[in-house]
């Protein structure tokens, strides 16, 4: 396997017990090692541009981001200028500020690999959300209030 390093502002004990991985202070201190960065936290105002141009700057120049999260927490344009730049070696992206669309300059990157949101595409997925929708029906015909109320 490979080694895992994390970051993870929630408070919890740093000796969780799962080998390969050793968990850092700091964002920085992953980004400096990181031969791969994944990002997994939600998006909105606390995480918006997370990675930008400074962070992908501490990043190594081999190294690779992907984003499966939320569009907004990479700033696409300083992603781009990285990018370009050579300042990381690439990106993997499933998500994007201002989806639907996707900024030409990233689609023309050849470093830049593009997936049409489809990180929850997995049969097993898509039959639980197909649950989730049953269960949130048969809770409202019911009188119940609904898991997942959207409105």
């Amino acid at each position: 396997g490979m080694p895992v390093v994390f970051y993870d502002p929630a408070d919890f004990e740093p000796d969780h017990g799962i080998p390969g991985t050793r968990r850092v202070d700091t964002l920085e201190a992953v980004l400096e090692v990181a031969d791969f960065v994944s990002l997994h936290m939600p998006g909105g105002v606390e995480n918006k541009h997370l990675m930008d141009a400074a962070r992908l700057a501490t990043m190594k120049p081999t190294a690779f981001l992907v984003n499966s999260a939320r569009g907004d927490v990479i700033d696409q344009d300083a992603l781009v200028k990285a990018l370009q730049s050579g300042t990381i070696a690439g990106a993997g992206l499933d998500v994007y500020e201002g989806e639907p669309d996707v900024p030409q300059a990233l689609r023309e990157l050849e470093n830049a690999v593009l997936l049409p949101h489809l990180g929850s595409a997995t049969l097993e997925t898509r039959i639980a959300m197909g649950m989730l929708v049953l269960d949130n029906l048969q809770a409202f015909l019911t009188g119940r209030e609904p898991s997942c109320r959207v409105a």
